[in-house]
């Protein structure tokens, strides 16, 4: 027998045989429906006490029945017959209501995630047919969709179906661009919606720096963002972030600005994810795929690929169930990027064993940088890390002290791969010239991705083994001081890090003297440069020799609001 879909709990086997037998029942192909199957529907959902929504195709046959109401009760994407998104998908809904009312929201935004060729409200009230409500979509981003006034149900079943969809059709192909949500990317960038969740963990002032912070981002990745929507929760929703109405929220803006990515501002399950690709109709994504999309673009040596693919696979591995096919979406688009499609779709036990052949590959990798590390300490050259927050300028210092030539850009992530070269210092006091090895290391951000701290520790070891570290800061963004707190939380989490450090806050000629004023007083030990203009840099290297030579305590950093 034909499966009844929906809600089917607490229904008798009678009534269920009953809605089977609607399948049998073909309608006429240039009518929406016919009165009598009409009413048949309207005394059922009585019967039930519930709504029923019935989806035909354009032959006229019945292809599905289910209990529920057309947000309750959608076609999967897969399994819609037509999926260009400049047409209809060829298929309507006719579907059973016992107010007398236009369709909600989440039925509309149903019809438009379907791409439905018309949805059919009939008002159901005493098992008969009072009214009903005819609803297409139209080219419109501001409207997609035009909802009729109350029709009788002559009115309605009268109306020639067959011209009148390949009208709206028509009109939809002049448009052009095609107005639905997507799976696919139509364009060579992403289009994304951002979604900020505010939970009571997280003080506003945090939570907005993450969401500036996340658009940043997602323009280094290579996206545009459209706009933003925020929510404020106790908590996050365990099966979908947000909330049911916020979710509609999102489906319809999306729609509106024609956004084909969704992207989170924290992590979120593979099971939230598939939940909400579900109910929004577009990839969703979050804040940790972001950051690993940027890592894969970055990635130019051979060692950098090996540890950006071994951090995306283990950050994949425990998603895996419940992607499903998601899984065949990699190769273009933010979070789509890096390990090909072969690897990502093969079972389990294969990629488990791929991420053992990179782990002995990252622990050689591990290896061969000791060696060079044992090389340079028998030349007894002393190795100073620049560490601090991605876009901090550190690249820049480098090769305003060195003559590097390693690339730099007003980006995050801009570099991956850590790069050493000796800059060599006269001592005001001897006069005599000193070599000292400076080396860049990968950018920090705020809740740095496991994944990331555990592929990359061969460069990040780069610090552990360091004589001291210059922690570079951003002294022009508005989050600098939060910043200092992430990379020292960071580094906190290492093994191991040298004693000495100093702090050095860069792009000083980008703030205002009172705020300069108040850092020095603030942090009295500190130095203060700009590397693009070359302002501060003798102090900072007379202070590295300082370094180098004196036991020099960690700067403390005041207690903040984050």
């Amino acid at each position: 027998m034909q499966k009844i879909y929906g809600n089917v709990q607490g229904i008798k086997a009678s009534q269920i045989k009953r809605l089977q037998e609607l399948y049998e029942q073909n309608q006429p192909a240039d009518r929406f429906i016919t009165p009598e199957f009409a009413q048949t529907l309207a005394t059922i959902s009585q019967q039930i006490h519930h709504p029923i929504c019935c989806y035909l195709n354009r032959r006229g046959q019945i292809i599905r029945i289910a209990v529920g109401t057309p947000s309750q009760t959608q076609i999967p994407p897969e399994e819609l017959p037509r999926r260009s998104v400049e047409r209809l998908s060829g298929i309507r809904c006719i579907a059973t209501q016992v107010k007398s009312e236009p369709p909600d929201e989440a039925a509309l935004i149903a019809m438009m995630r379907q791409r439905l060729d018309a949805l059919v409200m009939l008002t159901a009230i005493d098992g008969e047919v009072k009214e009903a409500f005819l609803t297409y979509l139209f080219p419109d981003s501001e409207s997609p969709w035009v909802i009729s006034p109350p029709l009788s149900l002559d009115d309605l079943t009268e109306q020639e179906f067959d011209e009148l969809v390949h009208e709206w059709e028509r009109e939809i192909v002049d448009a052009g661009d095609g107005i639905f949500l997507s799976q696919e990317i139509v364009s060579d960038q992403d289009r994304v919606l951002l979604v900020g969740v505010q939970t009571e963990d997280v003080s506003v002032q945090r939570f907005e720096d993450g969401l500036a912070e996340l658009v940043r981002l997602v323009e280094s990745a290579g996206g545009i963002v459209l706009d933003t929507m925020r929510q404020k929760r106790d908590r996050a929703h365990p099966q979908t972030v947000v909330g049911k109405g916020k979710i509609e929220e999102i489906t319809l803006l999306a729609q509106k600005l024609r956004a084909n990515l969704i992207v989170f501002d924290r992590d979120i399950s593979a099971s939230q994810a598939h939940n909400l690709e579900q109910e929004i109709g577009i990839r969703v994504v979050d804040r940790t795929e972001v950051i690993l999309d940027i890592f894969a673009q970055r990635a130019r040596t051979q060692e950098g690929k090996l540890q950006v693919e071994l951090a995306q696979l283990e950050y994949m591995l425990p998603r895996l169930r419940g992607r499903g096919q998601e899984m065949s979406r990699l190769g273009a688009g933010i979070g789509t990027r890096g390990p090909g499609e072969t690897k990502l779709e093969t079972e389990r036990r294969t990629i488990q064993r791929r991420i053992a052949q990179l782990q002995q590959e990252v622990n050689q990798l591990q290896a061969h940088r000791a060696r060079i590390r044992q090389q340079r300490q028998q030349q007894e050259i002393p190795v100073l890390a620049l560490v601090g927050y991605t876009n901090a300028g550190k690249s820049t210092l480098l090769n305003v002290l060195t003559n590097a030539e390693v690339f730099t850009a007003d980006q995050l992530f801009a570099t991956l791969d850590p790069t050493t070269r000796k800059v060599v210092i006269t001592d005001p006091e001897t006069h005599e010239r000193r070599s000292i090895l400076l080396t860049d290391t990968v950018g920090f951000i705020h809740e740095l991705p496991p994944p990331l701290m555990d592929a990359f520790r061969a460069t990040l070891e780069e610090v552990v083994e360091a004589d001291a570290m210059i922690h570079v800061v951003d002294l022009s963004h508005p989050a600098w001081e939060s910043h200092i707190a992430s990379v020292l939380e960071i580094l906190e989490e290492m093994p191991e890090i040298p004693e000495k450090s100093l702090l050095v806050f860069n792009k000083v000629d980008k703030v205002d003297s009172e705020t300069w004023a108040r850092v020095q007083q603030d942090y009295p030990e500190a130095v203060f440069i700009s590397a693009t203009q070359h302002l501060g840099l003798e102090t900072l290297k007379m202070r590295s020799l300082q370094l180098i030579d004196e036991p020099v305590k960690a700067i403390a950093v005041p207690q903040n609001s984050y």
